[in-house]
């Protein structure tokens, strides 16, 4: 996966709240090879007809270049499915803005590349009438942790484990990597401290 340190791009408002996770990718979809990708699936209900079709007034299928969303309270809620990033970030998005996300969700998006920054309500609808139902060009840096939403500024805190993760594309397994020479030193050194924990070899007669 790769990293990023800043991402300039289209942002498209979602003016909904609680936006869950099966909305994000409903449950029928997750037995498609994550290799297939997942982006035409992603909000599949709210952006097809029952026939199938894209619905022309989404705003989401009227920009299909955007790669920001503004999203209501509590999104990415519900069940643990990462399949539900996966969906946004197949679908080319690289961050959300939102008041309140899931906390699951947030730890998925942040282990595949996907920024979700948590903003004031204010902010969220100052957003909302901005961009109305269109789009704005949008800038992200992660080591200021600002943003510029059109001509809205923003500051976001992020942890900051997590913002070097986003920085190199590294999820939970690759940071615990990072970490492998000082992790080695630490067991040599706890091991003859504590030679009782290695467990006792059988000696074979």
């Amino acid at each position: 996966m790769a990293g990023w340190r800043a991402h300039q791009g289209q942002a498209v408002a979602l003016a909904r709240a609680n936006v869950d996770t099966d909305q994000l990718i409903p449950a029928r979809f997750m037995s498609v090879p994550r290799t297939q990708g997942y982006g035409d699936y992603l909000l599949h209900d709210l952006r097809r007809t029952e026939a199938g079709e894209l619905r022309s007034d989404f705003v989401i299928n009227q920009f299909s270049n955007a790669t920001v969303l503004i999203a209501g309270p509590n999104f990415g809620s519900g069940s643990s499915r990462e399949a539900a990033v996966y969906a946004l970030v197949d679908a080319g998005f690289r961050a959300v803005f939102a008041p309140s996300f899931g906390d699951i969700f947030s730890s998925n998006a942040v282990n595949n590349g996907l920024l979700s920054a948590r903003i004031e309500v204010v902010t969220y609808e100052n957003l909302l009438m901005q961009l109305g139902t269109g789009t704005c060009e949008t800038s992200i840096n992660l080591d200021d942790q600002t943003a510029l939403i059109g001509n809205e500024n923003i500051d976001f805190t992020l942890d900051e484990t997590w913002r070097i993760k986003l920085i190199n594309g590294w999820d939970d397994i690759d940071l615990t990597q990072h970490h492998s020479d000082e992790i080695a030193r630490f067991k040599t050194k706890y091991v003859q401290s504590n030679p009782w924990v290695l467990p006792v070899r059988q000696i074979k007669s």
